[in-house]
This record gives structure tokens, C-alpha cells and sequence, in this order.
């Protein structure tokens, strides 16, 4: 008896051996990236894209291709708009407007979206109820519900955030319920095997598991909460509710001022760009690199 559990503890042993070895072997081995390569791979090409868009804009302006200032403004006018709104104090609050109740729309989203989204996936009769309703939420514009959003709830922030829930949940449900569709059979045996079931087997088997398309929801999720709350600010204005990016858009529009409207249309695309970079792509890395998809560096 002895020898027998000796034996399969030195098979155990190799076993684990060679795994490691295996992983030693798929894994780089890298020090600290040097920054040179940092520069030439992540900074130097979007600086060269954004310096090759600037150039052709000037170029169009300077060779009198787009000779009208209300139809095209200079890239220089639109830096006299952010110089003057910096100035004025009134850059960051066009920001935080906009940024903050974007950020707290999508968390509610994210609270209501991720139970629905599980019910809908477990739940058979649920599914066949909720999730062609689901779908069709997610196909609709954002815009269409901000007239009755401002019937039912008036010119205030809860119509804000009604709008980027109505936006965003259908999609944060949908990502959930396309990843726990992919997670493979055999680890929820494996789950209920082992005694994970019901919400251990959730939390346990069935989250980490659909983690990639959860994420890709997550991601498509706060494009909508953030695509639905510019179409309310546009059209829904009221001194009560203050300027945002999308009313700051709405008043270059009122007062044919296309460097106002150019600004806007920047800082939106900068924020969104923004929110990417410093939560979804390191999400995304870390899903990756946990999953041997993408090597540490």
C-alpha cells in the first residue's frame, strides 16, 4: 500500500514536472521592456497617425480645398477654442458633466445588466421570453428613447441615466449570455462534481469562464451608456442639467461656430479613447495573459 501511494506520488510529481517545464518552454522571458521599444511599437504610431491627420486637415484648409471657415474650421481655431475654454475654467466641468454621469449610468447598467444577463442564459423559460426583447433593445438607436424618456421623467439627470440604461443593459445582457453559452460542458460537470452548484457554480464555474464575453459586453456596453448620453445631452437641454460634451456640441451647432462644434466632437472621441486605454484594454490584458493568451512582458 505504501509503494502504491510512493508511486503515485512520484507519477504526480513528473506530472507536475513537466507542466512546468511545458510552461517554461510557451512562456517569454523578458526583463524590463526597453523603453526604445516602447517608444517605436506604442507611442511613436499613434503619434505618427495623429500627426498625418492634423497635416491633411491643414492641408485642406491651406490649399483652399475646404475654403469655407464655417464648414471646415482651421486645426488652429480649434486650439483657440480649448485654449480659451482652459482659460475660462470651464474645460474640465464640460468634461466631468458628461464623464460622470456617464461612468455612474454605466455602473447601474453594469448592476442591472450582469443578473439579468445570467437569469437569461440559465433559465430556459426566461431565455425564450426576455431574450428576443433583448436583442431587439440592443438594435434600437439610443436616441429614439429620449423623447419619451424626457415625457416620463422630465429635463433632469434621471432621464440621463435612463437613457444609458436603456443603451447599455440590453448589451451588457447579451455579452453574458454569449459567453456562458461558450463555456464548455465539461467544466460545469466538472463544477457539479466537485459540489459547486447553484450560485458557488455561478461564481466559481460559470463567471470566470464566460469572463471573455462578459468583457466584450462590458466593452459594448459603456460604447452605448456613452453614445446614448450624447444623444440625450444634444437634444435634451436645460440650464438645470449644465453643459456636457454633447450640449457643448448642440450649442456649436446653434451658433454655426464649426471650431466649437470640432471641439466637441474631439474631447468626445478623446474621452472614449480615454476610458479604452485605462480600464478596458488592461481588463482585456489581464483576461488574456490569465488564460496563456498573451505573453508577459
Amino acid at each position: 500500500m505504501a509503494s502504491t501511494e510512493t508511486t503515485v506520488s512520484k507519477d504526480g510529481n513528473d506530472l507536475a514536472g513537466l507542466e512546468a517545464g511545458l510552461d517554461a518552454l510557451e512562456t517569454v522571458q523578458t526583463g524590463r521592456t526597453p523603453f526604445r521599444k516602447t517608444l517605436t511599437r506604442k507611442i511613436l504610431p499613434p503619434v505618427v497617425a495623429i500627426a498625418l491627420v492634423l497635416g491633411v486637415w491643414q492641408l485642406l484648409v491651406s490649399t483652399g480645398v475646404a475654403d469655407d471657415p464655417t464648414k471646415l474650421p482651421a486645426p488652429a481655431d480649434v486650439w483657440g477654442e480649448l485654449r480659451e475654454s482652459w482659460l475660462e475654467g470651464t474645460l474640465h466641468e464640460y468634461i466631468w458633466t458628461s464623464v460622470s454621469r456617464g461612468l455612474l449610468g454605466f455602473l447601474l447598467a453594469l448592476a442591472i445588466g450582469t443578473p439579468l444577463g445570467l437569469v437569461v442564459a440559465r433559465v430556459r423559460f426566461v431565455r425564450a421570453a426576455i431574450g428576443p426583447i433583448l436583442s431587439g433593445l440592443q438594435s434600437l438607436p439610443s436616441v429614439a428613447w429620449v423623447p419619451p424618456a424626457v415625457i416620463w421623467l422630465g429635463l433632469n439627470d434621471r432621464m440621463m441615466f435612463a437613457v444609458i440604461l436603456l443603451g447599455a443593459v440590453p448589451s451588457i445582457a447579451n455579452g453574458l449570455v454569449s459567453g456562458v453559452d461558450q463555456v464548455p460542458p465539461l467544466f460545469l460537470r466538472a463544477g457539479r462534481t466537485l459540489g459547486a452548484t447553484g450560485l458557488k457554480g455561478t461564481w466559481h464555474i460559470v463567471m470566470p469562464a464566460a469572463l471573455p464575453g462578459y468583457l466584450a459586453g462590458l466593452k459594448q456596453g459603456w460604447a452605448f451608456s456613452w453614445r446614448s448620453l450624447m444623444a440625450a445631452e444634444i437634444i435634451a437641454s436645460s440650464p438645470d442639467l449644465g453643459v456636457g460634451l454633447g450640449q457643448l456640441l448642440e450649442n456649436g451647432r446653434n451658433t454655426s461656430s464649426m471650431s466649437m462644434v470640432f471641439f466637441a466632437i474631439l474631447l468626445i472621441l478623446i474621452v472614449g479613447i480615454a476610458i479604452d486605454l485605462l480600464i478596458f484594454s488592461p481588463l482585456e490584458r489581464w483576461v488574456l495573459r490569465s488564460r496563456g493568451l498573451l505573453a508577459r512582458s
